[in-house]
Order: C-alpha cells, then sequence, then structure tokens
C-alpha cells in the first residue's frame, strides 16, 4: 500500500484491491465511524464476487446521479402533484367566493408549491437519465469509477493486464484529518500483526469471471465476517 496525501493507494489483482477496502472499513469501524455516510461507503466498495465494469459501474452511476427531491421522497410524481396544484387552485377561488382572503392566499400559495415541486420532480427524472446514459456510455470510459461522500473519496481503475491476471489501481482519502490518521494508525497495525486476511467472499461467486476473470478466494469460515488472521 502507499500512502500520500492524496490518500491510500493499492495496486493490484482484484483480490488485492477488494482487500485493501475492508481493511479501510474495518479501520473506520473500529475508530467508531458509523451511520449513513459509513453505510454508502461500505456498500460502494468493490466486493470479490462483483465485477468492474458492471457492479461498481452500477453502483458509481446510482451515488453520483442527482439526489431525490422533496416530491419523489414523498412518493409523488410529477402528475400526482400537478393534479393536487389544481385542487388547491379550486379551493383557492372557493375561498375568494367565500370571502375568505387570507384562506384565499394560503391555498393560492400551497398551489403554486406543487406546480414547483412537480417541476423540480420532472426536472431531477430527466437529468437523471441523461446522466446515467452519459456515465455509462462515455464518462466510465475516460475516467475511473468514483465514490465521494463527506466521509470518503475513493476512485478506482483498471490500468493493464499483467501476467495471468489483471491489474487495478484503488485509491480512498478519508475526508477528515485526524480520522485519517487515525486509520493511517490502524492499516498500519494490519500490515504489522495480520499473516492472512479473510477477504469477504458471497457463497456462490459462479466462476472466475465474477471478478474480471480473477478467481476468487476462498470464504471465510463465518462469511459476512471479514478481518484479519495473526498467530
Amino acid at each position: 500500500m502507499e500512502e500520500s496525501i492524496s490518500g491510500f493507494k493499492k495496486r493490484g489483482s482484484w483480490g488485492d484491491v477488494v482487500e485493501h477496502g475492508e481493511r479501510i472499513t474495518r479501520a473506520l469501524h473500529e475508530a467508531g465511524v458509523e451511520g449513513e455516510a459509513f453505510e454508502d461507503w461500505d456498500e460502494w466498495r468493490p466486493k470479490a464476487h462483483e465485477r468492474l465494469s458492471d457492479d461498481v459501474n452500477e453502483k458509481t452511476a446510482k451515488q453520483a446521479s442527482v439526489g431525490e427531491g422533496e416530491g419523489e421522497k414523498a412518493g409523488k410524481g410529477p402528475d400526482e402533484d400537478l393534479q393536487t396544484a389544481g385542487e388547491k387552485l379550486s379551493e383557492s377561488y372557493e375561498r375568494v367566493e367565500e370571502g375568505d382572503s387570507e384562506g384565499a392566499i394560503e391555498r393560492w400559495q400551497d398551489s403554486i408549491d406543487y406546480v414547483a415541486r412537480a417541476a423540480d420532480s420532472a426536472g431531477r427524472k430527466a437529468l437523471r437519465k441523461v446522466e446515467d446514459t452519459v456515465y455509462r456510455k462515455v464518462m466510465t470510459q475516460l475516467a475511473p469509477y468514483y465514490f465521494d461522500n463527506e466521509l470518503v473519496s475513493a476512485n478506482i481503475q483498471k490500468t493493464a493486464r499483467g501476467e495471468g491476471e489483471q491489474t487495478f489501481i484503488f485509491e480512498v482519502n478519508v475526508n477528515d484529518d485526524g480520522l485519517k490518521d487515525e486509520v493511517s494508525r490502524r492499516l498500519g497495525e494490519y500490515e504489522d500483526a495480520v499473516d492472512r486476511w479473510h477477504v469477504d467472499t458471497e457463497k456462490e461467486t459462479g466462476t472466475a469471471e465474477a471478478v474480471e476473470g480473477v478467481e476468487p478466494p476462498e470464504p471465510p469460515e463465518s462469511p459476512g465476517e471479514s478481518g484479519p488472521t495473526t498467530n
């Protein structure tokens, strides 16, 4: 592993970069990191049973896309919000006829809000569609697969085919300097103390094609529990 100001870099086989991601994840966990940012990273990092061009590609496109707006979070589509906007506008007219000017203004404002939310949802859906097409067909041909949130910034790419296996570069940076120092210390301990690191694998990994032509390592004795083995 190479360590620099830009992060922790590992060059090697698919198994090597998977192990690199697992060690960093274990170090973050042992440093007390938890929550959504950690879970998102843990989901995105490459796994032994995955393919870079399929699984990591899909996860990268998903995490890089525009997030959901308020309407989408509420489970409402643009058509539903437009219908609600029309209903609110009708209520506004009714309040005017009843002499309730305050209520009319309130319903009118609600109508505008629903129209804006519908436009936002429609725009986000259209943008995500364009993003997905551009990312999958263009960007992954020009740039490494990447991940970025407030906790971790990372990128992985395939560089060349070595003797019998493909070579990958996986670079991970912990965005908080204090936490980065703690992760660095723990990674150093792993390097000194670990004889063998059990890489997580799924029970059914299929053939070697599951990881870009690389034979996956044997699964650990306790599935789902990756970690070091020491003397």
